[in-house]
């Protein structure tokens, strides 16, 4: 009896198990061995670190045939350009909206809480900014010279344009495009059914990655920037669950508790992996499959989401930037304030493919408005962990921008979105791994 209720346990349920083991796992280990040199060789870059960088790797390996099979698909049901033009210019329109919001709501924060502390800026700080790629470049970059190297390398914005040029030529061939289309839909039935494969071993790999972080992150690192850490949690939380849910509300008239429970998978799968790309086969299983999104918009929305949504990213340079300000001593006006909204609403695009992006753009906004770009030493510590909640709101972000979209554009089954069990039949991971008990 207690088997079969174990069995019956869903995705989400054992994800919260793995998680919370491997927290408390790596705790124990930490508290009673964790000087020990058996313990960060065997343990902590041993098991854990194998363990959760092949779950990381395996969606990985997903993330660029997805992003152009279900693109590519998508495209080509838009045989219309100005349907294509349309649904850009509102994927990008929203994007950069809720990242302009998610600034000044983190500005205001920081400056009613006034988290910095002038003492701090005696404390050993150092750290070399990646230099940004300039506007010429960025413009230049966006299309590939390389098809091939832009799908080997990873590159998701000439991905996203290659795909949608490549499904847009098949949508005007006539019936050979067809048939190439008709390849592409079974091709991305095989990738779904993939990530449902993959999806069996997500408990195992985020307990790998819990007990990991939980190794090698002490609390000390938190003392001298607590408040700063705790400000920029308590806003990631209000957009997440606040702005984003007010939005979905008001430009769609959909329920956003509902849309906050089918989100749970994504948002964990986020949080663990701190990878907007690595989750995004999750993200689109979800999209469709929950929330009723039709595929021809989520393959659109949802990887340029991956790549140039960033309001957590954003979140943590308005209050890291007040937060530098006033460890310094120095007074911003309102109009470098404007200017540190500005800036950074327009490199959340323009760094898209940078490693390390959200230091980078940290690095730009700082330099902005005449601030040192070594006060990003403060927050290095506890970066890491913020990283990983500021994946879970992009990603929810992505995700109400494909529902409102998609609403938009007649392309949303509401049924399915308002189905609590919907995404739990047939071609869902929790359908996926129990089929057959």
């Amino acid at each position: 009896m207690a088997a079969a209720q174990s069995s019956k346990i869903g995705l989400t349920g054992k994800i919260l198990i793995g998680m919370g083991a491997g927290i408390l796992i790596g705790l124990l280990l930490r508290n009673f061995f964790g000087g020990s040199e058996w313990v960060q060789d065997y343990i902590t870059e041993g098991f854990f670190h194998v363990i959760g960088t092949i779950f990381i790797n395996s969606l990985k390996m997903l993330v660029v045939p997805l992003v152009f099979i279900s693109l590519v698909c998508g495209t080509c049901s838009l045989s219309e350009p100005s349907k294509l033009g349309r649904l850009g210019g509102k994927t990008l329109a929203f994007y950069l909206f809720t990242t302009a919001i998610a600034l000044v709501v983190a500005i205001s924060a920081a400056v009613i809480v006034q988290p910095g502390n002038a003492s701090l800026a005696s404390e050993s700080m150092q750290y070399s900014a990646k230099e940004a790629p300039s506007l010429a470049d960025v413009l230049i970059n966006i299309v590939p010279s390389n098809p091939m190297k832009a799908l080997s390398e990873g590159n998701m914005l000439q991905i996203i344009i290659f795909a949608v040029i490549f499904g847009f030529a098949i949508s005007h061939i006539g019936e050979r495009g067809r048939r190439v289309a008709a390849l592409f839909d079974d091709l991305n039935e095989v990738i779904m059914r993939v990530v449902t494969l993959i999806m069996q071993l997500a408990p195992y790999g985020v307990f790998a990655l819990m007990g990991k972080l939980a190794l090698t992150l002490g609390m000390e690192t938190l003392e001298s920037v607590i408040k700063y850490f705790m400000l920029v949690l308590v806003v990631l939380l209000f957009h997440g669950f606040v702005v984003y849910p007010t939005l979905l509300k008001l430009f769609s008239g959909l329920s956003p508790l509902m849309f906050i429970r089918k989100m749970r998978d994504v948002q964990l799968f986020a949080f663990s992996t701190a990878s907007s790309n690595a989750t995004l086969p999750v993200t689109m299983e979800a999209s469709e499959h929950r929330l009723g999104a039709d595929n021809k918009v989520a393959s659109f929305t949802l990887p340029l989401g991956a790549t140039i949504n960033m309001d957590g990213t954003a979140i943590m340079q308005g209050v890291a930037t007040v937060f530098i300000a006033q460890v310094f001593g120095i007074d911003l006006t309102i109009t470098d304030y404007a200017m540190v909204v500005m800036t950074a609403t327009l490199a959340s695009i323009g760094t898209a493919g940078v490693p390390g992006v959200g230091l980078v753009m940290l690095a730009m906004v700082l330099n902005q408005v005449g601030l040192p770009v070594e006060g990003i030493a403060l927050i290095l510590g506890v970066d890491r962990m913020l990283d990983m909640v500021r994946t879970a709101v992009n990603v929810t972000g992505d995700t109400v921008a494909t529902v409102v979209i998609a609403k938009s554009e007649g392309a949303l089954n509401e049924a399915v979105f308002n189905d609590p069990k919907a995404g739990k039949t047939a071609g869902s991971f929790e359908a996926e791994v129990h089929r057959g008990e």
